[in-house]
């Protein structure tokens, strides 16, 4: 029974503790109080001045307590979606997130408490903090009820084995009766505790009016308990020797062992986008109403039209307006521009962007859900909605099987019962065990762990392994270039010089200088420096002063230190700055100047990955369509994709641009595979067919909607997991194959009376111990590789 109402308007729930909102008493009509309602949710249309506060409609969030399976997300919208003013259900199963639309005018948070209630689930306030501590407790109950079945399981065992074993005579009757209690005893554990989740999830599902794959887990436990009680109690009765305490055991430890695997892997990533949007800063530096000073504040007590200050290494809070200072801001999460770009008095900045260089002032003319950041990440919710929902067919194709299965069961009980009471329930049994689709539940995900753990053994983390039957069918291949197929920082490639200065004369002063400032281009002219210096060299000349100022350059004053006198006044950053003519190239440029002049012009391109040309040409052998898309100017992306070899590009794209490129594609019947690795790729990672967030310093937005995460910095892992993904196909058609032709051989020997419930027993784990080790071929083959 869901714990009773604990809430306050903070979305808090009562002693710190994530409990689950009830609607069995009087306290959940608290909740039905509009002034409740913006602690879980928020107005999508605000009611006009003459209108009512409940005139509008609204979005609620909620947490949801008691899911264990994906099937339970069509249990929550199926009793939701049937309540009046409810227009929109939505649950992440991965997240455990409930996202409901409702019309305060027709219905009240009260009503579907309650219809959720009675279908057997709590809710708990979206607050990263309770996600993390409800994910905490269901795992730790979930890691005691597996180690439980798992210690009771080999303790009765041990009991079986002398029956198994023992020839006539050997074991005393009174011996074997103690076997029998103790196994008794030692199973109450697993009926009561460990196969908890089995009995809720069949009892929601009779309540909903449908039957899940809980259901002949249920009633085989159920019948195989009573029966094998029965036996204990009443040796000599006719079940006597009906004693199965051993296949119960071990079967509720299989299922156990399987879920546990599959809430394992959820836990890795759940809960990332909501960490993401935390990772907002938390406070700002607010300017006093005097104007003499600045205080640290909340972010949530900041309003339109104050006045904060920004910090060099700081992020914005909200979308304003530069006032004092000027700086150098990195949008590449934002925009995908991957450059740093000079933000001047009177410029508009971005929440989420990097402040690199100066300490500035700015006014906040957005804050929060206004902000484009904000507007980003709503776009990637609104593209994930649209993900086909594969559990959902999985399931409507398995509810008839299980229909026949429980009706096999049933005839088989009914056509026996004139034989005898007693072997008209073990003949059921055996039907129910030997039906129960362990194997078949089992040939899908055995296949795609077992090759998700190969993967990641080679730096490639599956977040959803369902994704690696889409990633097998897709037939084109979209990049991101900043970051994906380029490396930070970008890499020196031409020097021009005036006349009497040599090249490496030039990148030594340049260097100095840049080792003071944080701009991409000047680490990247360090690190020229740092691969063109000897073993052991030290550059010569030594930085006396600088002073850097933002979107121009760096002034500084240079000392030679072998001549150990002489300083030199230099200038090393823009055209203008430097007073130097503009390279008529598209690739990035840093000027030096000195005090008679020009001096020199670095050329600097982005770093291409070792491996992206034969990544593009491997994955243009396998008959896979490349395509390029980047926030960057056109030409420069161009050129860098003549580089790899890809003919279908697109430059200057923001979010939305990427994401009707896409749409575009899937239009025109392609099934898409995205590889990004900025904020800005994330609605195009979560509405793409199968996904790729790319390196390790990829944004945990587009991890938190990419179906895959690459840790390293090869791009040879998108096609060695296509391949993968291909080879995993197959055994998992092999493993559907063997369980079909299980239950094809079976069912119709436990329908005649012939299969006895231990032998049911033994080829339902024979089943699953064959669909597992066929999967671990998967492994073998990596660890061969």
């Amino acid at each position: 029974m869901p714990a009773t109402l604990a809430f306050d308007p903070a979305g808090r729930a009562g002693g710190g503790q994530p409990r689950a909102l009830a609607a069995g008493g009087d306290e959940h009509h608290l909740l039905d109080d509009p002034q409740q309602w913006p602690a879980f949710g928020r107005a999508l249309k605000p009611a006009s001045g003459h209108e009512s506060a409940t005139a509008s409609l609204w979005e609620s969030q909620f947490l949801i307590e008691g899911m264990h399976c994906a099937a339970c997300s069509f249990t929550v919208e199926a009793a939701l979606s049937a309540l009046p003013g409810v227009e929109q259900v939505y649950v992440d199963a991965t997240r455990q997130r409930l996202r409901l639309r409702w019309r305060p005018d027709h219905t009240r948070p009260s009503l579907w408490l309650d219809a959720l209630r009675r279908a057997g689930y709590g809710l708990v306030p979206a607050t990263v903090s309770q996600q993390a501590a409800l994910q905490r407790r269901e795992s730790r109950l979930a890691l005691w009820r597996w180690l439980v079945a798992g210690l009771c399981m080999m303790q009765v065992m041990m009991y079986a084995y002398p029956a198994y074993t023992a020839q006539p005579g050997d074991l005393a009757a009174d011996s074997a009766q103690l076997l029998r209690w103790a196994s008794w005893v030692l199973c109450l554990p697993v009926l009561l505790f460990s196969s908890g989740p089995f009995f809720r999830g069949a009892l929601r599902d009779l309540r909903a009016g449908s039957i899940g794959m809980d259901l002949p887990v249920a009633l085989g436990i159920a019948i195989t308990f009573a029966v094998s009680s029965v036996a204990t109690f009443e040796p000599a009765g006719p079940l006597g020797q009906e004693v199965f305490f051993d296949s119960l055991s071990m079967f509720v430890f299989f299922l156990l062992s399987g879920r546990l695997l599959e809430a394992r892997l959820r836990e890795r990533t759940a809960g990332a986008l909501d960490t993401l949007l935390h990772r907002m800063p938390e406070t700002a530096r607010r300017l006093l109403p005097d104007g003499k000073g600045f205080e640290r504040v909340p972010v949530g007590r900041l309003a339109v039209g104050d006045i904060v200050q920004v910090l060099p290494g700081e992020r914005f809070v909200a979308d304003g307006l530069l006032l004092e200072g000027a700086t150098t801001v990195s949008e590449a999460l934002l925009s995908g521009e991957s450059r740093p770009l000079p933000r001047l008095p009177g410029e508009r900045v971005l929440a989420g962007a990097h402040n690199l260089s100066s300490a500035v002032r700015m006014k906040i003319q957005a804050l929060g859900e206004d902000t484009r950041f904000a507007g980003i990440v709503a776009l990637m919710e609104n593209a994930s909605l649209d993900k086909p929902r594969l559990l959902r067919l999985a399931d409507r194709v398995a509810r008839p099987f299980l229909v026949v299965v429980l009706a096999a069961a049933a005839a088989s009980a009914v056509l026996w019962w004139p034989a005898g009471h007693g072997q008209a329930l073990m003949v059921a049994v055996s039907v129910l065990i030997v039906t129960c689709p362990c194997a078949l539940s089992l040939a899908v995900p055995a296949a795609m762990l077992s090759s998700a753990g190969s993967l990641a053994r080679g730096g490639l983390l599956v977040r959803e392994v369902q994704a690696l039957e889409t990633l097998a069918g897709i037939d084109t291949v979209v990049f991101d270039k900043t970051g994906t197929l380029t490396r930070d920082p970008p890499r020196l490639a031409r020097i021009y010089c005036r006349e009497g200065l040599r090249p490496r004369e030039a990148l030594a002063r340049a260097a100095a200088i840049a080792a003071a400032s944080l701009h991409p281009a000047a680490r990247g002219l360090a690190a020229a420096w740092c691969d063109a210096a000897q073993p052991e060299e030290n550059n010569r000349w030594h930085l006396l002063q600088s002073t850097e100022l933002g979107g121009q350059g760096v002034q500084a004053s240079l000392r030679d230190g072998c001549k150990g006198q002489g300083v030199q006044h230099m200038r090393l950053g823009s055209a203008a700055w430097c007073d130097a003519a503009p390279l008529d190239v598209s690739a990035v440029q840093v000027h030096l100047s000195d005090e008679w002049g020009w001096a020199a012009s670095f050329v600097l391109t982005e770093d291409l990955r070792p491996d992206a040309a034969s990544t593009v040409q491997a994955l243009k052998k396998h008959g896979l369509q490349v395509h390029l898309l980047s926030g960057d100017r056109s030409d420069a992306v161009r050129e860098l994709a003549g580089r790899v070899g890809i003919d279908k590009v697109q430059g200057g794209c923001a979010p939305e641009d990427k994401l009707r490129y896409l749409q575009a594609l899937q239009a025109e019947g392609r099934r898409v595979l995205m590889v990004g690795d900025g904020l800005n790729d994330g609605p195009v990672l979560a509405r793409a067919d199968v996904s790729f967030a790319f390196g390790p310093q990829a944004a945990p937005l587009a991890q938190a909607r990419a179906d895959f995460i690459a840790l390293g910095g090869e791009l040879g892992v998108v096609e060695q997991a296509w391949v993968r993904s291909r080879a995993t196909l197959r055994v998992v058609r092999q493993n559907l194959a063997w369980a079909a032709g299980y239950n094809a051989l079976c069912i119709p020997i436990a329908l005649a009376g012939w299969m006895p419930a231990w032998l049911a027993g033994l080829g339902m784990a024979l089943s699953s111990l064959a669909v597992v080790a066929n999967a671990a071929r998967l492994s073998a083959r990596s660890a061969a590789a």
